[in-house]
């Protein structure tokens, strides 16, 4: 048995979530996360990305990073059960993993070459800014996608949570230059209806005066949430 084994970034991520508060529990949940994968533009990574830009999705592998791992626990609580039951880190896709490495299917918009990188331009990943890259696949329908496949607890997409704003954070949204206004709406908005907050908070309605933060692209967004409806309260831009 081979007793170490030991892997190289061939590029990082360069994600809407700089903080991992707030970042969607799976890929394909925020189709408006958007992020690029920046390679080296060296000849040899425009030699290995030739034809990627013919498929529509790729396969993103990476590492789980700015995250504090102690010992191995093989028992993990995921956020979909409420985060009261414990199953198997094997039957989760925890970051909590004896390897923290994680697996994700994205929608590929193009590849571009901007200040002597390479780029991959993706949306729908699950991904914290800084992410290390150690593999690019092509996702091939033929062969990933499993009409029969069967996913226990997981089976639905957990209930939306419905999205509002008020004036003052309205107010700022119009002025925002970048992403852009409608950009960041749809990716605040998708963000916040899968409801980010804690397992054993989801579901509920916050206690009085509760408000809760997350950074997305260069502005923390400041929200409450009751019966059903997440509130943006307060948008202010922050220097990244």
């Amino acid at each position: 048995m081979v007793a170490e084994v030991t892997f190289s970034p061939i590029a990082y991520i360069q994600s809407c979530y700089p903080e991992r508060f707030g970042i969607p529990r799976q890929a394909g949940l925020v189709a408006s996360a958007y992020a690029d994968i920046v390679f080296e533009a060296t000849e040899e990574n425009k030699l290995a990305l030739r034809g990627i830009e013919e498929f529509s999705h790729v396969w993103v592998i990476f590492v789980f990073h700015g995250q504090s791992y102690g010992d191995f626990k093989p028992l993990v609580r995921p956020p979909r059960l409420g985060g009261n039951k414990s199953v198997g880190v094997y039957a989760t896709r925890s970051p909590n993993r004896p390897n923290a490495i994680g697996m994700s299917a994205v929608k590929l918009f193009g590849v571009i070459e901007k200040k002597r990188t390479l780029r991959l331009q993706v949306q729908g990943g699950d991904f914290l800014d800084g992410t290390p890259v150690i593999d690019i696949k092509p996702y091939v329908p033929y062969a990933d996608a499993i009409e029969s496949a069967q996913a226990a607890w997981a089976v639905e997409q957990s209930s939306l949570l419905s999205v509002s704003w008020s004036d003052e954070a309205e107010a700022v949204l119009i002025d925002c230059v970048e992403p852009g206004a409608k950009k960041l709406r749809c990716l605040i908005e998708e963000t916040l209806a899968q409801d980010p907050r804690p397992g054993y908070e989801r579901g509920k309605d916050g206690r009085e005066g509760q408000r809760w933060h997350m950074q997305v692209s260069n502005y923390s967004v400041f929200w409450t949430v009751e019966k059903g409806v997440a509130k943006v309260i307060k948008l202010a831009w922050v220097e990244r």
